[in-house]
């Protein structure tokens, strides 16, 4: 299985996707044509000509999974990416669409998957540690599971001079922890994970990603870390608040 999983889509003083624009070309490296997923937001023509501008740069075309049958479209594709927006009307059109099930067959059979943000959020088992607002409610939370572990996308640290008295990132990670028993990787600004087969490496920026695990302090981790051993974690969901 091969995975480039963004946790942003645009970094400050960067055009779309700019920052990350040598792994992308490494990724897709021999694509042709990409099939790219564009329900995250409203407006998917205008969404995929915007993604079709960065990768004509690269030599690969672009079309959008709604242009036709999309669980075809699916089973042909070369490589698929699923662009960032908002998670929960994402989730709700791959339901709908067949998509969750076309997608997962075929990047399992080798196609390359590459997400943004939203589209990071799908490529783990559920939905349930997305940033986002539920504007539209999906059937159902089950994503497309090609990693065993839940992503938070642009990790925030706590902000301790902050006067916002909601919960920090951390906080809500940790309540996630309280009722299930599955790794989250926190993905700050700048930062993405590599999956090749069975080997997953944290890449980008120097900021790194944090780790939580239930019963456990987070733990940090810099670019070029080895999290290979993520992809034989347990995931066990709704355990419940652990017994002391």
């Amino acid at each position: 299985m091969k995975l480039l999983l963004l946790s942003n889509s645009t970094a400050p003083g960067h055009a779309y996707l700019e920052h990350a624009r040598e792994a992308i070309a490494r990724h897709l490296a021999g694509v042709r044509e990409l099939l790219f997923v564009p329900y995250a937001l409203a407006d998917h023509d205008g969404y995929t000509e915007k993604v079709a501008a960065f990768m004509a740069e690269l030599g690969i075309a672009v079309r959008g999974v709604h242009t036709g049958d999309p669980r075809r479209l699916a089973a042909d594709a070369q490589a698929v990416f699923t662009g960032g927006g908002n998670s929960f009307r994402l989730l709700r059109a791959l339901h709908t669409t067949g998509l969750v099930e076309a997608l997962r067959d075929r990047v399992a059979a080798g196609a390359p998957y590459m997400g943004s943000s939203a589209g990071t959020n799908m490529a783990c088992p559920t939905l349930r540690t997305t940033n986002d607002m539920p504007i539209v409610q999906p059937p159902s939370f089950e994503a497309l599971a090609l990693v065993p572990f839940q992503i938070n996308p642009h990790y925030l640290d706590p902000a301790p001079e902050s006067a916002h008295m909601g919960e920090t990132r951390e906080e809500r990670l940790t309540q996630f922890l309280e009722e299930n028993a599955v790794p989250v990787l926190g993905l700050r600004e700048g930062t993405w994970l590599v999956r090749e087969d069975d080997r997953l490496e944290l890449a980008g920026v120097a900021a790194g990603a944090r780790l939580f695990r239930r019963g456990a302090a987070p733990e940090e981790y810099g670019p070029g870390t080895d999290l290979s051993e993520l992809l034989t974690a347990p995931a066990r969901f709704d355990v419940g608040p652990a017994t002391t």
